[in-house]
């Protein structure tokens, strides 16, 4: 892959893609399982608010070098500033997950059900995720002789003439077959009945 890249996607524009795909995906396949037109889209309100809250605190916290102590290279109060991108899968679905719990109560819709029908629409935000790490010249593997090997600038670690494995493409597609997989089960599978009313 060649060294060269196009500006990088605001990254606040990114997160908004993925999150109006996923909710999208998903009140799909809500309606196609007969459920309620809007439930999700209610339901995504609580989810997404405590999800980014959720994403930006794992990311500072297993980062906080980059906003606190000596070496810091970026000023603390810039820990607030999620459109800046640093955002955290794991931070997204733990804290995430609470704020749809906390939806389900007050809806009476079974989380279980809700679980299984945006687990899709959760691996291929996934997937389009990591490209934001090819712009960023980030999260590249050791160095490889394969065609489609990563060049990396100094700047950011790389060598002249040097390839890296792309290791956040290999994610990339690993996720988006699981989405795939996801969706192909579901089409067999239905592990909630979307009437089952349950906290």
């Amino acid at each position: 892959m060649a060294p060269d890249r196009a500006p990088p996607p605001d990254a606040s524009g990114r997160t908004a893609a993925r999150i109006g795909f996923g909710i999208w995906l998903s009140e799909r396949r809500w309606r196609d399982r007969g459920g309620e037109k809007g439930t999700i889209t209610d339901l995504a309100v609580p989810a997404v608010v405590f999800g980014l809250i959720g994403a930006r605190l794992y990311h500072v916290i297993t980062d906080w070098q980059t906003y606190f102590g000596p070496r810091a290279i970026k000023e603390p109060y810039r820990a607030l500033f999620v459109w800046e991108g640093g955002l955290s899968i794991w931070g997204a679905v733990a804290l995430g997950g609470v704020g749809m719990w906390l939806a389900c109560r007050r809806r009476g819709v079974s989380l279980g059900a809700v679980a299984d029908t945006v687990a899709p629409a959760i691996a291929f935000g996934q997937a389009i995720a990591r490209w934001g790490n090819w712009f960023n010249q980030e999260l590249y593997g050791g160095p490889t002789t394969l065609p489609w090997g990563l060049e990396i600038d100094q700047a950011h670690g790389g060598e002249p003439g040097v390839l890296y494995h792309p290791t956040f493409l290999y994610e990339s597609l690993w996720d988006a077959a699981l989405g795939f997989g996801l969706l192909l089960a579901g089409r067999r599978f239905t592990l909630q009945d979307v009437h089952l009313h349950g906290h």
